[in-house]
């Protein structure tokens, strides 16, 4: 049976757009980008005419009702995907949606309970779950190299970026209307769903938050404790104000065995442990960062396999972002 053309529109014309994900809807086997829409006069249309897009919107909710469109891709920042989510299911179109799914979990299960009514599948942009270097680190621990796993512990610490300082134009992602709180929204929220994709749901979880910066309203520090699958306590810490020697980005797995060390954002060569003897493993990133998950979402819509994150998984990931945060 022959696969049918995946013909995609999408709403935002962001930086995450350029090489990210868009890109690869063309890139990839029975796939397009027929339609862009934006809300800023002439973003759209600018866009389309750059990346060869057949048709543009001044209005998003055109980009969904486009009768070329089969399946759209929410790219704007959080506070409008609840918006959007809906009325593309309402439409009886499936949802493609950039992480984190919603603001909170109640946003996100708003969307799930809508697009379960109406048959509708969702998809949410953690997508690291399909890169080979994340389902490497997967296998490797349920391989059993590591024995029983002990405990784990993540560690990401980042310095304050230049924008942060402008009081008076901060970016949007520290704004929780538009981001629902601040930097761990946009970045723990990756670090949650990974640990989850690799070792399962959280059992319960306890968390503590403060701002230490005061360079915008939300949390700029948190500290959290997760018990997994197994009794498995996962210990992570997140701050967004560390100065730049001192960042850091790690996950380290301890098992009976060994131990295993990998990051979430530099892609550090994994790092296995065993009886002494040090192995580094390598894998090389697809150019464009989205591909191979936007592939699992064309393959799934033609019947020939399944994506790893759907609005039920990504929901987890926003209850225990709520949770960690006291929301």
């Amino acid at each position: 049976m022959a696969e049918r053309m995946i013909n995609w529109g999408m709403i935002g014309c962001g930086n995450v757009t350029e090489k990210k994900s868009a890109p690869s809807f063309k890139k990839i086997k029975n796939s397009r980008l027929v339609a862009v829409g934006n809300r800023t006069p002439g973003k759209a249309k600018k866009y389309a005419e750059h990346h060869g897009i057949p048709a543009w919107h001044k209005d998003p909710a055109d980009v969904i009702h486009d009768p070329e469109v089969d399946i759209v891709y929410i790219a704007t920042p959080p506070g409008s995907h609840t918006e959007y989510a809906l009325e593309t299911i309402k439409a009886g179109k499936p949802v493609y949606i950039e992480k984190p799914m919603a603001r909170t979990w109640d946003e996100c299960m708003i969307i799930n309970e809508a697009a379960e009514k109406k048959g509708t599948p969702v998809y949410v942009a953690y997508y690291r779950r399909s890169l080979e270097y994340f389902i490497r680190v997967r296998e490797i621990i349920h391989s059993g190299k590591l024995g029983r796993i002990l405990h784990t512990n993540m560690q990401q610490y980042f310095p304050a970026r230049e924008e942060d300082y402008n009081r008076n134009n901060l970016p949007w992602r520290v704004i929780p209307e538009f981001s629902g709180g601040g930097y761990f929204h946009d970045v723990g929220c990756h670090a949650l769903d990974i640990l989850f994709y690799i070792f399962g749901d959280p059992v319960s979880v306890t968390g503590n938050k403060s701002n230490m910066g005061s360079l915008y309203e939300p949390e700029d520090t948190i500290g959290a404790t997760l018990v997994l699958p197994d009794d498995l306590l996962v210990t992570g810490s997140w701050s967004f104000v560390t100065t730049e020697p001192y960042q850091k980005d790690l996950v380290e797995v301890t098992g009976e065995k060994g131990k295993l060390k990998f990051s979430i954002f530099s892609f550090k060569p994994i790092t296995l442990i065993r009886d002494k003897q040090k192995e580094s493993i390598f894998t090389i990133q697809p150019e464009h960062i989205q591909m191979p998950f936007i592939q699992t979402i064309v393959s799934e819509l033609n019947g020939k396999g399944t994506c790893p994150s759907t609005g039920k998984t990504a929901a987890v990931t926003s209850r225990i972002m709520d949770e960690i945060l006291g929301n």
